[in-house]
């Protein structure tokens, strides 16, 4: 398996008019990048695929004609569109992860659109503002749909960016198979208590430690999308020198090795990988959580030394988030919780039955034409600040749509000042995250551990 570098991704682009979507689709979807874009068609289906050597797993959900979903490339600041058509038995939407879209795009069933039942078809369009490594997935039976196999991987571009000799994009996600490769049970009430329910088969990109090749001494982009349900990986990079150039979409304030970096579901990571000078050398990147460390893909050096300089790499551009005024803003208490209040939903998006969890002490009914009220209603172009604690012995990835935070402090550790959708709060912690609700709307916040969200770590808040 080879990295898109630079020369086939310019060729490519050439073909299509434009940077594309995934390798499959390019030369199909050219000319999206105008101002009335061709939409992409992601169409769901429910195919067989080879996880196991026992044979293949049924039931396996994606987008398009078979395998992974595709990589869909936008362009930072130019329209995107997608049409969604549902061919599967459940209804189902699309979230574009990270992305500040207007509200009406964030795929929310009641809160922001309707279902798309099956044979129905719904029509995204918006224009990225930020560059980066994003995700889409379904908001809809999340657990099912998402377990199942509905997670794609977003690169939003810049043309400003630094360049880089090739780029390989990974999309994590466990699998929950029996011994006869079959799908069994998504979930365990003891687990969605917990951390949560394991899958029992690791992949990146739908197989088994992918190998991908790329110029030798030259600099790799990889860019990491955990679209797993539940886990939790600490990321390390061993055979060669590495750095954290982004976070979440976002540029860090300042670089640092990925020594066993947490990252839980909903966040992604770009490194900066300076490959070894030796033709066939191998660069390991690896999950050391836990006491089974996992190797998730592996790089492998091609060719004659490029002898590239990772400390020579210029910054990446920052994107246009507002910056939180922290003299005039507001806080708002959140707190997460258990709880032992039992409100199970019976909403056409699946429902766990169970409320394990709570965010200040109310449990998310689940996806109903009456949902609870706000946690917080915000004036518009107001700055705030989200003074959160986890009361919890779990930890929990809050991601926030439609809008970007800066991380301000934790009780725990020292933190870089990153710009974030999600945020990965430990046992016991207090953090700060400040924002400007700069979008109008009803926005979700919940954990991205599915089983906690559907069982009740779960609200929204509304701009206006």
């Amino acid at each position: 398996m080879t990295v898109l570098t630079r020369r086939r991704l310019l060729k490519t682009a050439a073909v299509a008019g434009v940077g594309g979507v995934g390798l499959a689709a390019m030369a199909r979807l050219g000319g999206w990048a105008a101002a009335a874009p061709e939409p992409v068609v992601l169409k769901t289906a429910k195919i067989q695929a080879k996880f196991m050597d026992v044979g293949e797993t049924r039931d396996v959900l994606t987008y398009g004609e078979g395998g992974m979903p595709p990589v869909l490339r936008m362009k930072k600041g130019e329209p995107f569109a997608a049409r969604l058509v549902n061919a599967i038995d459940d209804p189902t939407t699309i979230h574009w992860h990270g992305i500040r879209v207007p509200n009406k795009m964030d795929g929310v069933p009641f809160l922001v659109q309707p279902y798309v039942y099956t044979g129905d078809h719904f029509d995204y369009a918006f224009t990225p503002p930020d560059a980066g490594t994003f995700w889409y997935h379904p908001h809809c039976n999340t657990l099912e749909q998402m377990g199942h196999g509905l997670t794609g991987v977003i690169v939003v571009e810049n043309p400003n960016d630094p360049k880089f000799d090739a780029e390989a994009v990974v999309n994590l996600r466990d699998w929950r198979l029996g011994d006869d490769a079959q799908f069994i049970q998504q979930f365990r009430p003891r687990d969605a208590a917990k951390t949560g329910t394991y899958g029992t088969v690791r992949t990146a990109n739908w197989l088994d430690q992918p190998q991908f090749d790329a110029p030798a001494g030259g600099l790799v982009r990889l860019r990491v999308a955990i679209t797993d349900v539940t886990r939790i990986y600490a990321f390390r990079v061993e055979g060669a020198e590495a750095a954290v150039i982004a976070l979440d979409g976002n540029p860090v304030p300042q670089r640092f090795s990925p020594d066993a970096l947490l990252l839980g579901p909903g966040q992604r990571i770009d490194l900066a990988i300076r490959m070894p000078d030796q033709e066939g050398a191998i660069v390991n990147l690896g999950d050391v959580r836990g006491t089974k460390p996992k190797t998730l893909a592996t790089l492998r050096s091609t060719g004659s030394s490029l002898k590239r300089d990772l400390h020579d790499l210029a910054p990446l551009e920052a994107n246009p988030v507002a910056e939180v005024d922290l003299t005039s803003a507001r806080h708002i208490a959140l707190s997460l919780s258990a709880t032992a209040e039992n409100v199970p939903s019976d909403s056409i998006c699946g429902s766990l039955g169970y409320s394990f969890w709570a965010i200040n002490k109310v449990p998310w009914p689940g996806d109903t034409p009456d949902p609870t009220a706000p946690l917080a209603e915000l004036k518009l172009g107001k700055s705030y600040v989200i003074d959160m604690e986890n009361l919890t012995p779990q930890s929990h990835p809050i991601h926030l749509h439609g809008m970007s935070f800066k991380v301000l402090s934790s009780s725990t550790r020292q933190v870089q000042p990153v710009i974030s959708d999600t945020y990965l709060i430990q046992p016991n912690e207090k953090v700060q995250l400040g924002f400007v609700a700069d979008n109008p709307g009803d926005w979700l916040l919940h954990c991205h551990i599915i089983e906690h969200q559907k069982s009740g770590m779960t609200s929204y808040i509304r701009v206006v």
